[in-house]
């Protein structure tokens, strides 16, 4: 399933693709969905065929085609603090995006039937912590797995705000799936052959909304145990932060959001705990893409030299975000617009796309500054290398 829309040479290349087409048209899922590289998921033998919009399947390990979970995460309609469940989560990366716009305070539930597969998840969740840029751009709320059949969840347990889908689902299993949600919940799902977009309105009241058709491997049946009894799947926990890690939570969103004008005074409106839109997902106020130049190769020694100037007479402590009362503003200024009238130069010849280079992690630089012990201070940064 998919072939919707043309095929990317990058990530954001394949996001814009697929705005293009109004499979992506929130502000909120298109950062999620730029925060991850699709490519991430791929066996390395593979990621040439990551930006296309097409589902792909090695073994046991399967991704769903661009179009898709682009519904999908627009269907869903996530906010902050909502609890998730993905049926079938597979490789994590609909999970991932997921636990980047719920936030710290949110749930995030995986029931894969496969052991192998969790496992690769759990590689690639711990890729993507460890070595994301992105990361630090937004409070996360980390992904759990369970191996088991969906089917065998037990009809007693707890319910979810949201609630996915990644296998067909045929009438019998309709209600099953219904039964996870909390009233005002949404369950998104391909129900023969259309994907569905169910809302539950009361104790038994529903309204359903078929989206585009599909085709999806149908749900495994469960499997009765050798006694003959079925077996059961217990979901995740939904377990309470320690104090410990409130208090990390509670250091990077201050970190993050607020000035250093001296003041203290935070960036916006609204507490740690209030309604601040997206950025109680963390969400960072950058654009969702870094402009990429046009340079000719034979410019491309002198742009880079130059760049290195600037950033060399540069002062060495990282820039504040939203700081007006730089002392030494009007000699950066003169540098930047020096640089950047050499690129606009360089521009009106043909030539090859470099890509611009990411701004400076703010974040992880105000963390370095503290005056912490190291360990205390790889503890804010979730022992993340430079």
């Amino acid at each position: 399933m998919g072939g919707a829309v043309s095929a990317g040479e990058d990530n954001d290349e394949l996001i814009d693709n697929l705005k293009e087409a109004h499979y992506i048209h929130s502000d909120l899922v298109e950062r999620a969905f730029r925060a991850i590289d699709r490519a991430d998921y791929y066996l390395e033998e593979y990621r040439d065929s990551a930006y296309k919009d097409l589902a792909w399947r090695h073994g046991n390990i399967h991704l769903s085609a661009p179009c898709i979970y682009s519904e999908v995460m627009e269907a869903l309609d996530l906010h902050p603090g909502l609890s998730f469940l993905n049926l079938g989560s597979g490789t994590g990366y609909l999970s991932t995006m997921v636990g980047l716009i719920l936030g710290p305070f949110g749930v995030n539930h995986g029931v894969e039937l496969y052991a192998d597969v969790i496992e690769y998840a759990y590689q690639k969740l711990d890729y993507f912590i460890k070595t994301s840029e992105s990361f630090d751009k937004f409070e996360f709320c980390e992904p759990s797995f369970v191996a088991g059949n969906c089917l065998e969840i037990p009809p007693e347990s707890r319910q979810y705000d949201r609630v996915y889908c990644g296998a067909g689902v045929q009438r019998d299993h309709e209600e099953f799936m219904k039964n996870l949600l909390k009233v005002g919940g949404i369950l998104v799902l391909p129900l023969e052959e259309k994907l569905t977009k169910i809302r539950r309105t009361g104790q038994s009241s529903w309204e359903t909304k078929k989206i585009i058709a599909v085709s999806f491997a149908p749900l495994a049946l469960p499997q009765h145990n050798t006694n003959g009894e079925p077996k059961t799947v217990p979901l995740p926990m939904f377990e309470v932060r320690t104090l410990q890690e409130l208090a990390r939570i509670a250091i990077r969103h201050t970190l993050r959001v607020t000035t250093d004008n001296g003041e203290g005074q935070p960036r916006g409106q609204g507490s740690f705990g209030g309604g601040r839109g997206l950025g109680v997902s963390g969400l960072h106020k950058y654009g969702p893409r870094f402009k990429r130049r046009r340079v000719h190769r034979r410019h491309c020694t002198s742009v880079v030299l130059a760049h290195k100037r600037v950033v060399n007479n540069a002062d060495p402590t990282p820039a504040p975000l939203d700081n007006n009362n730089n002392n030494h503003g009007g000699q950066e200024d003169g540098q930047r617009r020096a640089a950047r009238e050499e690129e606009e130069e360089a521009e009106k010849e043909t030539g090859e796309l470099l890509p611009a280079e990411p701004p400076i992690n703010i974040l992880r630089e105000r963390i370095l500054c503290l005056p912490l012990p190291e360990p205390l201070k790889m503890y804010l940064l979730y022992c993340r290398e430079k």
